[in-house]
């Protein structure tokens, strides 16, 4: 939903190409690495996470032998042609889809993955570092064709994909619609955007009693409680803007459980090294090698497809994290350097006085 209405981000990033040796003993550093490698790695298990996060926290002297052979890797991975990387790729199991920035990620980070865990073999930590559990959030809200500056946005639709970070597949989903309560007659345009009609919105509870019934899904999941569990959006949009207005429409608080998020748009941007005007939805999932499914603009689609995107983003060895959040009502980045935390136990917000 966020794309319909925000402007398109300009600014892009540049990959650095890491400085290597000569070609013989760079490739035979990626040999050595390859001939190591017994499984494919596109998620770690839990002792391999604690091993990780172990030497990551302990050891990060990048003058160490383990970070020469990465770069070695790495500088023998950037010249190889976008057909060496398919085959390479496919030599390890791994996933060949994808533009050759792509590619190349993929391959460096599982080579990566491979030196660290096996320089860190002694090494342990107690401190889990991943979610058990990731919510995809995309909500749809009213809108008109030009929006005036101060058009309230209600959401009308509230779905959730619920993605397991073990095995990497989608375990459920929750879907509800939405009655406004300021803008109740909804916009042909907005009918055409979402495919949802007034009849649907007629029939629907109001935003409280679906927020009510999104908190008893999520703690028949045990989110929060036996399970990790983040918030993940494609955007800022999502909880800064829609959830933020809805609360005050319905005079509630914001609930707690959605203070915090993945904003997977930054997160693609950094992992893969793309401009930030390629992180539409379409766009990530091209440039992925894949194509959108389902209906544009129906919730539980869109974020059916942000998920694929997220566990995409998983085997290719990127740690989604936290790193927007909402304070004091306002937008604010989480830094990589703050402790990973899970979402609370979810619990219905107070009235606003």
């Amino acid at each position: 939903m966020e794309s319909v209405i925000e402007s398109t981000e300009r600014d892009t990033k540049k990959e650095k190409q890491p400085e290597c040796e000569s070609c013989s003993s760079i490739q035979g550093a990626v040999e050595k690495s390859e001939a190591a490698a017994n499984k494919q790695c596109s998620r770690l298990d839990p002792q391999e996470e604690k091993t990780k996060a172990a030497f990551v926290s302990n050891k990060r002297d990048f003058s160490d032998p383990v970070y020469k052979e990465i770069a070695a890797s790495n500088g023998y991975i950037n010249r190889m042609s976008k057909e060496e990387l398919r085959a390479k790729l496919a030599s390890l199991k791994l996933e060949t889809r994808g533009v050759k920035d792509v590619l190349k990620k993929r391959l460096k980070s599982h080579y990566k993955k491979q030196k660290l865990l096996q320089a860190a073999q002694t090494e342990a930590s107690s401190t889990d570092t991943y979610y058990d559990f990731i919510c995809v959030i995309d909500f749809e809200a009213t809108c008109e064709e030009n929006n005036p500056n101060d058009f309230l946005h209600e959401i009308i639709e509230f779905p959730i994909v619920l993605i397991n970070t073990r095995t990497l597949e989608v375990e459920d989903t929750f879907q509800k619609y939405v009655k406004p309560e300021v803008n109740i007659q909804l916009s042909t345009f907005c009918t055409r955007l979402t495919g949802i009609t007034q009849d649907i919105v007629d029939k629907a509870d109001t935003f409280p009693q679906v927020l009510q019934n999104v908190i008893d899904w999520m703690k028949s999941k045990d989110l929060g409680t036996s399970y990790k569990y983040a918030i993940l959006t494609d955007g800022s949009w999502d909880m800064s803007k829609f959830l933020n207005v809805q609360c005050r429409i319905s005079r509630i608080k914001y609930p707690l459980f959605a203070k915090q998020w993945i904003n997977i748009r930054k997160s693609y941007v950094n992992f893969y090294k793309v401009p930030r005007s390629s992180t539409k939805l379409e766009s990530m999932l091209e440039k992925l090698g894949m194509e959108y499914e389902g209906r544009p603009h129906c919730g539980l689609d869109d974020s059916k497809n942000i998920a694929r995107i997220a566990i995409r983003m998983l085997q290719d060895g990127c740690e989604l994290r936290v790193n927007e959040r909402m304070h004091a009502g306002q937008l604010m980045t989480v830094a990589c350097t703050v402790p990973i935390e899970g979402g609370p136990p979810p619990q219905f917000p107070h009235s606003r006085d």
